[in-house]
């Protein structure tokens, strides 16, 4: 069986704020926004207030993750998504198909705001604590997410035009790596219906509430929380080569059919690379994983920044 560690290669202190031209923003607005998103979306939108955001999903009818957002009220009828680029048009596309006679407008406001990172000192003081918790900065709402690597972080998002996010300049990639070390994926184009929320733990970081009414996937999802059903989690991992999203990961005696996928991977900044990586519990327990083939590069996983909610 192997055994997670915290091990991983010492990384350059960071902090400052970093630009994310990998992330974009849908808005919803209208008397009916909220409640709308409410019955499309893996978390409670009828009850977000202005002092919180919610990490959500958007699922098939089979409970396959379409894409994930980071969601706030910049008014009571407006609403931001943020989600990956590479995701945005087809998951709008999908979502306005359901508007119907809803008081909702959806569109594409990524061009209308700026997006960055807020790492250690750049987090503004007076944000709580708490993930998900969100304060007004001037014109800019801030976002506290899940530290990564232990650096505290925050998402910063301003209408075009509002001064930018004071702090140190901090590069794209030192971000996305924060990122994966969080252990709070985002999902993207290359794993689109690979998972359910679960998988990568999304009812374990405020991503998923069972106690909402029906949406998309509504019962697969339940199902494999409520059944024990579930036999894929999350974790984050290590290897000395690169790690992308989509990639497989296979245990040394299968080198017929993959035990994971990498969800999301990123450079770290002083050696190798790091992974947030959907793998099969049984394949965890037995470890030797090898990235790619069974004979590939090995992968080393981690302890997780978070602990997992116990399956019901």
């Amino acid at each position: 069986m192997s055994t997670p560690t915290n091990s991983v290669p010492n990384a350059c202190p960071m902090q400052g704020t970093a630009p994310l031209p990998h992330l974009g923003v849908i808005r919803v607005r209208g008397d009916d926004a909220a409640k709308f998103l409410h019955g499309q979306l893996t978390h409670d939108f009828s009850l977000l207030g202005l002092s919180e955001a919610r990490l959500a999903g958007f699922c098939s009818a089979k409970g396959r993750l379409l894409a994930s957002f980071i969601g706030f009220k910049r008014a009571h009828d407006d609403i931001l998504l943020v989600c990956s680029a590479d995701l945005l048009q087809a998951t709008l596309k999908r979502l306005s198909l359901f508007v119907l006679r809803a008081k909702a407008r959806l569109s594409d406001a990524s061009d209308e705001f700026q997006l960055c990172g807020l790492a250690a000192n750049a987090v503004p003081a007076g944000l709580p604590e708490a993930p998900w918790s969100r304060v007004d900065s001037g014109g800019a709402q801030v976002v506290r997410l899940y530290p990564g690597a232990g650096v505290a972080r925050a998402l910063w998002v301003a209408p075009v035009g509002e001064a930018p996010a004071p702090g140190e300049p901090l590069g794209t990639e030192a971000w996305r790596w924060l990122d994966v070390m969080s252990g709070v994926a985002t999902l993207s184009q290359p794993v689109v219906e690979a998972f359910v929320p679960q998988m990568i733990n999304f009812e374990s970081v405020g991503g998923v509430n069972f106690k909402k009414g029906c949406y998309p996937g509504q019962e697969v999802v339940a199902r494999s929380q409520f059944r024990g059903t579930l036999k894929r989690r999350a974790y984050v991992a290590q290897c000395p080569v690169s790690m992308v999203s989509g990639q497989e990961v296979f245990h040394a005696s299968d080198p017929s059919q993959p035990c994971g996928t990498v969800v999301e991977g990123a450079q770290n900044p002083s050696k190798g690379w790091n992974a947030i990586v959907s793998l099969q519990t049984t394949a965890v327990e037995a470890g030797d994983l090898h990235l790619g083939a069974a004979d590939g590069p090995a992968v080393g996983l981690m302890s997780l920044p978070y602990p997992l909610l116990a399956d019901v």
